[in-house]
């Protein structure tokens, strides 16, 4: 196999530079997911605590609370699934730019491909996030009740 010359990956290190800023904005957005998601959990587990000493009628109001958190996270685990798919394939895009380079071949179609299920990982767990905050605000709403007014 024939060495590909340093400037020839010059440009191919230059291309990449997009991808590889994309995967440290996607990290910092699983960061923040991760986050809510532990939140989330933390706060059912002591929601459920509380509803073992309590009467009925507050049992109610409590339980609609974790229901909600838990529609939360799953919405969040989605976004956290999406954001991976997201960094696994801007991964593999940038490792098929440097193989197209040492391997002199035409993946221009795959590139495309790859780029466009990246973008669509990252709106998909997007979307997610933000329909994670309109529910938690219905969440905190309903634990505010009447001052919420």
């Amino acid at each position: 196999m024939p060495i590909t010359p340093l400037r020839d990956l010059i440009p191919v290190l230059q291309e990449a530079i997009g991808p590889v800023i994309l995967i440290s904005g996607v990290g910092l957005l699983l960061l923040t997911l991760t986050n809510r998601f532990g939140r989330a959990i933390d706060r059912s587990r002591q929601l459920v605590h509380e509803m073992r000493q309590l009467a009925e009628p507050d049992r109610q109001k409590l339980a609609e609370q974790v229901r909600i958190i838990y529609r939360r996270a799953t919405i969040i685990r989605s976004a956290i699934t999406f954001g991976v798919l997201c960094v696994l394939l801007v991964s593999i895009l940038i490792i098929v730019l440097f193989l197209s380079a040492l391997l002199r071949l035409e993946v221009g179609p795959l590139i495309s491909l790859l780029f466009i299920s990246t973008m669509a990982s990252l709106i998909i767990s997007l979307t997610a996030f933000l329909s994670e905050i309109h529910l938690s605000l219905i969440a905190l709403k309903l634990e505010l009740g009447d001052y919420s007014r």
